[in-house]
């Protein structure tokens, strides 16, 4: 029965980005979304009550009166997964981790309690059994006596175990599949994960158990629901990584308790996911020396240093027009670096094929990464080796010359403890704490001078 004085009128909401239209459209205008719209109809001109108990308003407080000492963290039991989130799990925080089907999201939400034998975990799943969670913990070779498994889609039914548990950590897989009775739709829906997501947050703060939530992306590679959702969490971790290869990447997105440019590497098994400390191990050269077209460049991702090798093949064309192929590298960077040789250097690859390749499925976008792909290029095409134990870091201008890079010290120290010899970066560069080593660094200023040193 409609309230005396209320109306109602219908909205249209876009399943994918979550925005609110007047009228049914076959496309969202926001994301581009095709048939996305989901009718809802609202009361209008409801007074909606205050759930506030009486004498329990907070009064405002001043800045300086208000503690700022460090936030307490619960380790997980994974190194990698403590750096990302800032030193471990912040208690009362919600974490929203989000990544494509089959990538190992519920993998590593499980292995998580059972890397905390004595953290009292409540795992929430609503896609799976309670049989088949146990069957993949054994599957992975984990015991957690108290890891308490719990088979629902109704959150309040779940926060209701939960606040008689009182667990350290709840773990809810996934919040497309939960539902509250207070939103009359369908589990998955806009309306459903904004009210799911809510009524996590306020358990989280107000009981201060440390909450996960897995969730679904988009083909667009977008956390699947309306985008309110990423703002209601305290930190958004990206699990990256393709089913065919064996390597995943978890990147935080945003953290309130900590940086947003830390990223964790890990190595898909039989027995699970494992952690991967040296992630440049895995990148650089498998192959006997002596092979001509390689070079070992330096990248940033966020601020891990990471060292890869770069593979080019240089022949001459078969056909008419010289082709150009690059495979983890912008084709068009490498199109305006082969100009730059041809234009600044002197050497002739007009007639001839190029290709490139970043080694280990990587892709790189770091400007530091030319210095690497010409000498690759150059290494190919005179057919000589470069030395195994030699690395590169620096930008390639329209001119030739060779530019300095962003935290270059970083990269001279991962180099270093890797155990290369020599590397090569900009003339320009000012280095303020060189790390104490015994790399020795060359600095060249253009092309000619680097052909010169390397190609003597």
């Amino acid at each position: 029965m409609a309230t005396l004085g209320s109306k109602s009128k219908s909205v249209w909401y876009c399943t994918s980005c979550g925005n609110e239209y007047s009228k049914w459209m076959g496309r969202c205008p926001a994301c581009g979304e095709w048939n996305a719209m989901v009718e809802k109809t609202l009361e209008t001109g409801v007074t909606k009550a205050r759930n506030t108990a009486a004498g329990s308003v907070r009064a405002p407080q001043q800045l300086s009166d208000i503690s700022s000492s460090a936030e307490q963290r619960i380790s997980l039991g994974y190194a990698e997964v403590d750096r990302v989130l800032g030193g471990g799990i912040v208690p009362g925080s919600l974490v929203l981790i989000g990544g494509e089907p089959g990538i190992g999201k519920s993998t590593l939400s499980l292995q998580i309690p059972l890397a905390c034998p004595d953290l009292e975990t409540l795992y929430v799943t609503g896609e799976e059994s309670a049989r088949q969670v146990k069957m993949r913990a054994d599957r992975l070779g984990g015991s957690a006596p108290h890891c308490h498994i719990f088979s629902e889609t109704c959150i309040d039914d779940v926060l209701d175990q939960a606040a008689q548990m009182k667990p350290a950590l709840m773990v809810v897989d996934s919040v497309q599949t939960m539902y509250t009775s207070a939103a009359d739709s369908t589990p998955g829906s806009v309306s459903q994960v904004k009210e799911v997501a809510s009524a996590l947050l306020r358990f989280a703060k107000e009981s201060g158990i440390a909450v996960i939530l897995i969730g679904h992306i988009t083909k667009d590679g977008y956390i699947a629901g309306p985008k309110v959702l990423e703002h209601i969490v305290d930190v958004v971790l990206q699990f990256e990584g393709e089913n065919r290869g064996a390597y995943r990447i978890l990147r935080s997105i945003k953290n309130r308790f900590g940086s947003t440019s830390e990223l964790a590497v890990f190595e898909m098994t039989a027995a699970g996911l494992r952690e991967v400390p040296n992630p440049s191990e895995i990148l650089i050269p498998m192959h006997e020396e002596g092979l001509s077209g390689t070079a070992i460049g330096t990248t940033l991702d966020g601020t891990r240093p990471l060292l890869f090798e770069v593979q080019a093949l240089v022949s001459s064309a078969v056909y008419g027009t010289a082709q150009r192929s690059a495979t983890g590298f912008d084709s068009r960077r490498l199109n305006m670096l082969l100009a730059v040789l041809e234009k600044r250097a002197g050497f002739r690859l007009g007639a001839k094929d190029v290709f490139l390749n970043i080694a280990g499925g990587l892709k790189v976008s770091d400007p530091a990464c030319d210095l690497a792909v010409i000498c690759a290029v150059l290494s190919s095409n005179f057919d000589y080796p470069l030395p195994s134990d030699v690395c590169f870091a620096a930008e390639v201008g329209l001119s030739g010359e060779i530019r300095p890079v962003a935290q270059t010290e970083r990269r001279i120290a991962e180099a270093s403890r890797l155990g290369f010899k020599k590397i090569y970066i900009s003339s320009y560069s000012k280095l303020d704490k060189l790390p104490q080593s015994d790399i020795k660094i060359v600095k060249v200023s253009g092309i000619p001078a680097l052909v010169k040193e390397l190609f003597k």
